[in-house]
């Protein structure tokens, strides 16, 4: 096994994960993520140096860096998909159930995402979104587009990988997944742009009356609740709610993500 290799990356934080992550019904006491590391070096430790073939034999677990992670909507599902979950934001995410590295994506090296099996990317989406008040006001506008450069990094330089954001985004989408395939009372379009390409059938939308459609802020009694049944969430506050991804979406495209590994790894 190689030896402990060390990465120029601006990181303010490490957060470890916690002994027990959370997931939807577990009780508050899962929630604590209040385990830091601080680190006064802009150099980062490889923690957890595994190679490939050490997953491949013995724990075949795929390591997944999720880009803009958030509070870890995305990293949940791809946690319950069977994937050793690590993910980076510019912001503080106390309640992000996996490890947690603080620091500005874009300028993390290659050489760091090189550690890693598969790469998530949710850059921020208000650049893109569609809803009238946010041409009203010139919501657009005022938020850079971090989408295009994410992608074209990925694309340069290959390997797995996934990149999620909202219908009129500029991706070249291979899957639209929403709450209603999973049985979610949700209605949140998200696209996914994947490589390899995923093509898989999924039904047309059946939303219902009184479909959760978290955005902005709970303001009728019992809304905060029905965000958290309808995502599938429970460990994440209204603003982090308002953004997340439910984890069913990248569970299953997680668990395609894990069949085309295995088989890759059986033809090596």
């Amino acid at each position: 096994m190689r030896g402990l290799q060390y990465y120029n990356i601006n990181i303010v934080k490490l957060q470890q994960a916690p002994t027990t992550s959370p997931g939807f019904g577990m009780g508050a006491g899962h929630h604590d993520c209040s385990r830091f590391i601080a680190l006064d070096t802009p150099l980062c430790p490889r923690f957890m140096p595994r190679p490939w073939a050490f997953f491949r034999k013995v724990m075949d677990k795929p390591r997944l860096l999720d880009l803009f992670c958030g509070a870890g909507g995305c990293s949940m599902g791809y946690h319950r998909a069977g994937f050793d979950v690590t993910g980076v934001d510019i912001n503080p995410q106390p309640r992000y159930p996996f490890t947690f590295i603080q620091a500005d994506v874009m300028g993390i090296p290659d050489s760091f995402l090189d550690e890693f099996d598969v790469i998530h990317a949710s850059p921020p989406c208000k650049r893109f979104t569609k809803t009238g008040w946010a041409k009203y006001f010139g919501y657009n506008e005022n938020h850079e587009d971090l989408l295009t450069p994410i992608r074209e990094r990925l694309l340069s330089r290959g390997g797995i990988w996934v990149i999620e954001n909202v219908p009129g985004a500029p991706l070249k989408a291979n899957l639209t997944l929403c709450g209603s395939y999973f049985g979610l009372n949700l209605k949140r379009h998200r696209l996914f742009e994947t490589n390899p390409p995923i093509f898989l059938l999924v039904p047309p939308c059946s939303h219902k009356k009184g479909v959760a459609s978290p955005h902005g802020h709970a303001r009728k009694p019992g809304e905060l609740a029905s965000w958290r049944i309808g995502l599938g969430i429970d460990w994440m506050n209204e603003d982090e709610l308002a953004q997340a991804i439910p984890p069913a979406y990248t569970e299953f495209i997680g668990k395609q993500l894990m069949d085309y590994i295995r088989i890759e790894s059986c033809l090596k």
